[in-house]
């Protein structure tokens, strides 16, 4: 009997030890880990989920700080709705975000600063020589919107190249299908798309985005054909995106891309849709195209302006980048919001006279 009471006794220290060890370890882990975000003092404003208020989420990174606060404006000079704009930076870039928000048009503008933590990406990211704009951490910020310091159980998320020529608060109110985390536009469904891949060969489906030749790609189970989205212009649901785990989910697929190289730039033209892309396969709400209208400014055809006038005009994405038009730049100089420290100005093509 003396026996089996040292035994258990053992094994209730044993127990114990084990116990400690493992608390000890989770607290280890929890310290160690890069902290997301940090949102800064630097607005007097105070929101809850209780106002009435359409959250929208934009990055602005020091050297596309025009962009960022054209989309800003955009947004606020096309709604009566309050809109709180929560403004995810670098610690590089915060001053200058401060000061537009503070001395410029936008002074008065409902919104918080928020810095992002690119640690959280370490190990996460491979690196690609070819496209390294395409690696900036501010492109992965949408993958973890549930753990911004953000204070609301809907969010609009908005590339910092878009336009929104539409009232915000129409988006914000679309109704998410049950067990859906987000919606997104479709690649396919707007008519004036098809022009575009035909005339300079954008990608449409999976196909452009993820290497078939990989296992771990054709184990999906996804069909090459399969009509893509973009992720440049979503809502999101932020209790479901939780439940469902969608970031470590987001994360799981850029590690496995850093080990298998299961997409790059080179095939993708982008290294944050193809993550998005799989984790949300079939499993998202369908916006109506028309509140992402893409491919402004890469051709002079016409047909996204014909699209845009059929209807109340919406979101029009990539006015800020190379080969941009002149009708593209007219487009948008409406919106763009003059620098306040004086170190970037709006520059028109050469063919404007």
């Amino acid at each position: 009997l003396s026996i089996c009471v040292s035994v258990n006794r053992f094994l209730v220290v044993l127990l114990i030890l084990m116990v400690c060890l493992l608390l000890h370890s989770t607290l280890l882990r929890a310290s160690t880990r890069p902290k997301l975000s940090g949102s800064l003092q630097t607005a007097d404003w105070k929101v809850s989920e209780a106002d009435d208020v359409v959250p929208v989420i934009v990055c602005a990174s020091e050297e596309r700080m025009g962009a960022s606060m054209a989309t800003i404006n955009s947004v606020h000079s096309n709604t009566d709705a309050s809109v709180f704009f929560y403004i995810v930076t670098l610690r590089d870039a915060v001053k200058l975000t401060r000061l537009y928000m503070e001395k410029t048009k936008l002074k008065g503008i409902k919104y918080k600063i928020v810095e992002f933590n690119p640690m959280v990406l370490k190990g996460k990211v491979k690196p690609d020589s070819s496209r390294p704009d395409l690696l900036h951490p501010l492109n992965f910020v949408r993958y973890y919107l549930p753990l911004l310091e953000i204070s609301h159980k809907r969010v609009i998320y908005l590339d910092d190249d878009v336009i929104v020529q539409g009232d915000i608060k129409d988006l914000f109110n679309i109704k998410l299908n049950a067990g859906h985390a987000a919606a997104f536009a479709t690649d396919c469904d707007l008519p004036s798309t098809h022009e575009m891949v035909r005339s300079i060969g954008m990608q449409t489906t999976y196909m452009g985005f993820l290497d078939y030749r990989k296992k771990e790609v054709k184990d999906l189970g996804i069909h090459p054909r399969d009509c893509s989205f973009n992720p440049g212009v979503f809502v999101a649901d932020i209790n479901e995106w939780k439940k469902q785990k969608i970031t470590k989910q987001l994360e799981k697929w850029m590690e496995e891309n850093v080990r298998q190289n299961i997409y790059s730039s080179a095939v993708a033209g982008g290294v944050a849709t193809p993550p998005m892309l799989i984790v949300f396969h079939k499993k998202y709400t369908q916006l109506d195209p028309m509140w992402h209208v893409r491919h402004l400014g890469w051709s002079p055809d016409a047909g996204i302006q014909r699209a845009t006038a059929g209807g109340a005009p919406a979101a029009l994405e990539r006015p800020f980048k190379h080969g941009i038009t002149l009708r593209c730049i007219r487009s948008v100089e409406r919106w763009f919001v003059p620098d306040p420290s004086g170190k970037f100005s709006l520059v028109r093509p050469e063919s404007d006279s």
